[in-house]
């Protein structure tokens, strides 16, 4: 991000206004065409900077109004994936970071929306546009180091450790969190009856000690899935 303070001077930026950092990263092998696309997209030089980081990487440093709704980030990132995908068949993931006030906040943005495209990759896979903002508790988890992070799994799952759980116990799991810890909305969407996701609650219960009817034990559990998860995208399975 160096070469932007000495391009920002060159173009006389402004030193302190609002800005956004865009991290558009190719995800389907690297094509030199992609930086022309984006290039086209913000043709205010004075105001807006794009800067071709690696064969993969490009970043946009856009300027934004005062007051700008943060809605309009996501829809300019969209616009570019877009753009991409149309003109060149790239398939691209975003990451955007914080918004700065100052020209020298630029590069910890750089860094925010670097780590909001690896923990979107861990927690947030379905999306391929991600916020730094927007990280909730996975940012979190992605900072810890791995040796707590088994610690953490080991405590919660005393009695059995959390691959005992097959595939079909992690589904209803999952499906439960998604309606928010309802039994009947979560057996409608199951297509099972009520007593029938009672009796697997209770399986689960038994197997881990934790009842994911209760709040406590939900949050409990909920985090240490995405425990795992960042464990097994690091290689390690505990």
């Amino acid at each position: 991000m160096g070469d932007i303070y000495v391009r920002a001077k060159e173009l006389h930026f402004v030193s302190e206004v609002s800005r956004a950092v865009l991290l558009i990263r190719q995800t389907g092998g690297a094509n030199m065409g992609a930086i022309d696309v984006v290039q086209t997209m913000f043709p205010e030089r004075q105001n807006d900077f794009v800067l071709s980081v690696n064969e993969t990487d490009i970043t946009v440093v856009k300027q934004l109004a005062e007051g700008s709704d943060p809605k309009e980030l996501y829809k300019l990132a969209k616009g570019i994936q877009d753009a991409l995908m149309q003109e060149m068949g790239i398939k691209s993931v975003i990451g955007i970071g914080t918004v700065v006030t100052h020209i020298r906040e630029l590069a910890k943005a750089y860094k925010e929306a670097g780590v909001a495209i690896e923990v979107g990759k861990v927690f947030d896979t379905e999306n391929t546009i991600i916020n730094y903002e927007n990280l909730g508790i996975g940012r979190l988890i992605y900072q810890l180091p791995t040796t707590m992070c088994e610690m953490f799994l080991q405590e919660v799952f005393k009695k059995n450790p959390i691959d005992s759980l097959d595939q079909e116990t992690l589904f209803t799991i999952d499906k439960f969190f998604e309606n928010n810890l309802n039994v009947s909305e979560t057996a409608r969407k199951l297509f099972v009856h009520r007593n029938t996701l009672v009796y697997r609650l209770e399986k689960i219960k038994k197997l881990t000690g934790l009842d994911l009817r209760e709040f406590d034990d939900a949050i409990t559990f909920k985090v240490a899935l995405m425990v795992k998860k960042y464990l097994v995208s690091r290689g390690i399975n505990s």
